[in-house]
């Protein structure tokens, strides 16, 4: 065993010794170590339940003969990191969650990993994890959010950020943004639609590196506690037998994934992490891969932002074995985690109420539900979600009004400031720009709280799974390293054609040129992790990893 490293012979009397002082005993010694890697806290409402998930754990590593180690990780909570410098630290927290399970798992010497986790960066980076130490592991994701009724209307987190726009172009009054505000998040979970945790948790399933209905099965179910003892229990199978990931996750697996996040429509921020976790495995994750399979995979389910359906309701239609029996097609037959091929797991879908996943023949879009664009304002590629944009902004054309940060941004579309038919640039927000590429999801709900319906949202930044409409981001290469987002000015012509994957400004070359001989990059005072992450992160079009 791997943890015979830190607990056999004389010389580790010592090693031994400090282990005890943790309670084992020296049955438990002779046992595999088991490394739990847990993201519990109560600030972030994903995690609000992963200690209960990581005693399950706990309990299945116990019954099946293993000694179990609880590690803790860090987690950002995106939605409270919104709209203000916090939101910097967000995607750069990947990396330390990633680096962190690194070090206690190589530290310790543990013989198999399972990884407890939830929400946006702490899946990913649990994920890259997993494949760079490559020793017997399995993810256990928190699972979604329950959705909460205000009226007639189905409410989500979304709501609840457009709701501030709703009010303030007087929409609403004060006591139904107080409602919004006590209802749009009731219960603990990945907020409820299809954002990027709930994403990310599909296509980890998809992965194959977690077990059937772990996505979707709702936080504090009783099917969840199940699913993590059940987790606890399997990993023990998997270090007798030394199954590793480089086992069965491959290239088609990623295939696999990119191929389900087309199927759902789901975060663009999918762009940035399976790159990123593809990397650790060895595997190049191009940009020309989504669009590819995009181009060729029907969009088969809509949910929240693009409907008022929620993960709870894709859970009741079969999750993600029901996707993979519907659009079978579609999948290459890889193994998984659990011991299963993707198809034996379709074969086994079951629906347990209402169904929302259409045939792929009757598809909602004959498209994936994501679109990378090119063109000269974004040479490497840009990302949308065409799955969330009405078909009368497929096409669209229009006068730019420019900021360099989001805070302007917002002040001048709550102001009133910006009109149909405007194209608002937020430049500087890229992986070394911001630095740490925020999500911005304030300006686009403020945008639809307002009610505007035709104007689009471009930048170098990110946008939150929650964002619908024309919004443009990932532009690569980004302002900070001299892309043409920005030599931008106001009133410029932005042309966006989406089905034709283009996304151009109307300047000439010979103005162009003239405008980057002036342009000086905006400089920013760093210190601390941000400084450092800004000197070793590399584009988004290569998933913003560390160089």
């Amino acid at each position: 065993m791997r943890s015979d490293i830190v607990k056999r012979g004389a010389e580790k009397t010592a090693h031994r010794a400090l282990l005890k002082a943790t309670g084992i005993t020296d049955v438990d010694m002779e046992k595999p170590f088991i490394g739990i890697a847990n993201a519990y806290n109560d600030i972030v409402p994903g995690h609000l339940m992963l200690d209960r998930l990581t005693k399950a754990v706990r309990e299945g590593v116990c019954a099946a003969g293993g000694t179990p180690f609880e590690f803790g990780v860090m987690g950002i909570c995106d939605g409270i990191a919104m709209g203000h410098d916090g939101m910097r630290y967000a995607l750069a927290s990947r990396e330390l969650i990633a680096d962190t399970i690194e070090a206690m798992v190589n530290a310790h010497c543990f013989d198999g990993l399972v990884v407890v986790g939830s929400c946006d960066k702490i899946v990913p980076g649990m994920l890259m994890a997993m494949l760079r130490l490559d020793i017997p592991a399995i993810a256990v994701t928190g699972g979604p959010m329950l959705a909460e009724r205000v009226g007639n209307r189905t409410v989500t987190i979304k709501t609840a950020f457009e709701a501030a726009g709703e009010y303030k172009a007087g929409k609403i009054s004060e006591k139904e943004l107080k409602l919004y505000e006590d209802y749009c998040a009731a219960y603990c979970g990945s907020c409820q639609g299809l954002y990027t945790a709930n994403t990310m948790q599909l296509l980890t399933e998809t992965l194959g590196l977690s077990l059937p209905y772990c996505a979707t099965s709702p936080c504090g179910s009783s099917r969840k506690l199940r699913i993590a003892k059940m987790s606890g229990m399997r990993i023990m199978e998997l270090v007798k037998n030394d199954i590793r990931p480089s086992d069965f996750v491959t290239e088609n697996s990623f295939r696999n994934a990119v191929t389900m996040d087309m199927l759902v429509g789901g975060s663009t921020n999918t762009v940035l992490h399976l790159p990123a976790i593809a990397r650790e495995a060895g595997i190049k994750l191009s940009l020309d891969i989504f669009d590819e399979i995009s181009r060729k995979t029907p969009h088969i389910v809509a949910i929240d932002p693009a409907s008022e359906h929620t993960i709870a309701d894709l859970d009741e239609s079969g999750g993600v074995p029901m996707l993979l029996r519907k659009a079978r097609e579609y999948f290459s037959n890889e193994m998984t985690v659990s011991g299963l091929r993707i198809y034996e797991i379709a074969d086994r879908a079951f629906v347990r109420g209402r169904d929302i996943i259409s045939e792929p023949s009757k598809p909602l879009h004959r498209e994936g539900g994501i679109a990378i664009l090119k063109g000269n304002l974004a040479e490497k590629g840009s990302v949308v979600k065409q799955a969330a944009v009405q078909e009368d902004m497929l096409r669209f054309k229009g006068s730019a009004k420019v900021y360099n940060s989001e805070q302007e941004a917002l002040k001048a579309i709550l102001n009133g400031e910006i009109d149909e038919g405007d194209v608002v640039i937020i430049r500087y927000m890229g992986p070394k720009g911001a630095p740490g590429m925020p999500e911005m999801l304030l300006p686009t709900a403020a945008i639809a709280g307002m009610g505007l319906k035709r104007v689009a949202l471009i930048t170098d930044g990110r946008f939150s799974g929650a964002t619908r409409g024309p919004c443009i981001g990932h532009v690569a290469p980004e302002a900070m390293v001299g892309g043409t987002i920005a030599l931008v000015e106001e009133g410029d012509v932005v042309s966006i054609d989406i089905p034709a994957r283009k996304l151009e400004l109307e300047v000439d070359e010979e103005e162009l040129a003239e405008r980057r001989e002036k342009w000086k990059p905006v400089e920013r005072e760093l210190k601390g992790y941000l400084s450092r992450y800004a000197k070793l992160v590399s584009g988004a079009d290569e998933g913003a990893v560390f160089r």
